[in-house]
């Protein structure tokens, strides 16, 4: 009897120190994004993804970084390699796509079309998003601008879709906050865009680790 209690013991400690580890693990966050989630132009400890990680372990929280953000990246190329970027799965996403699409003066249809696609292939997946959005450039005329500004507003109204209006917000066209080429942030940039966004990545975190 002492042997059956002691191995009884032993099992029930098991499974508590199991039931914590599973508790600790580390949510994995998917940012699909292009240049500016990248870091174009900065060491990479400067970068968008690592100053998040950074601020979310300020903030006591444990998350793992899917390095998807690809330099040059439109949104065909970030539907197109989505799949594989999900191959070891994700429980939240931070998609940042559209600004090479606007930049080469691509069809809004199409950035549309290419977005509702991945929205829907993580909505499958029952992986929470934060959208963030993107301006077109204004030398390609007041129609093009609205014709692109609303494929994000109506994406952002998707169920199940958080949206950041503008991922460049209170940063694009200020020349202190930007590299010499006026569209990538630099270092101070990117740590205002990651101030800012950090309470919307928190809260999908929470929506991530809830559901």
């Amino acid at each position: 009897m002492r042997n059956a209690a002691a191995v009884f013991g032993l099992l029930l400690l098991m499974g508590l120190m199991a039931g914590r580890a599973t508790a600790a693990a580390p949510l994995r966050l998917l940012v699909l994004g292009d240049s500016l989630a990248a870091g174009y132009g900065l060491p990479q400890t400067d970068g968008f993804e690592a100053r998040l990680a950074a601020a979310l372990r300020e903030k006591g929280l444990t998350v793992t970084i899917i390095d998807a953000a690809v330099s040059g990246d439109t949104t065909a190329g970030g539907r197109a390699r989505l799949d594989w970027a999900l191959g070891d799965g994700a429980d939240a996403a931070l998609v940042e796509l559209g600004g090479n699409d606007g930049l080469r003066g691509l069809d809004p249809a199409a950035t549309e079309a290419n977005l509702n696609a991945v929205l829907d292939a993580l909505a499958a997946r029952h992986i929470p998003v934060l959208l963030s959005g993107m301006y077109a450039p204004p030398n390609l005329g007041a129609d093009y601008g609205r014709a692109f500004r609303a494929v994000f507003d109506r994406l952002g109204r998707r169920p199940g879709v958080r949206y950041d209006a503008f991922f460049l917000e209170g940063v694009a066209a200020n020349p202190a906050l930007n590299q010499p080429d006026g569209i990538h942030p630099n270092a101070e940039g990117v740590r205002r865009i990651v101030a800012r966004l950090l309470p919307q990545v928190e809260a999908l975190l929470d929506a991530a680790h809830a559901g």
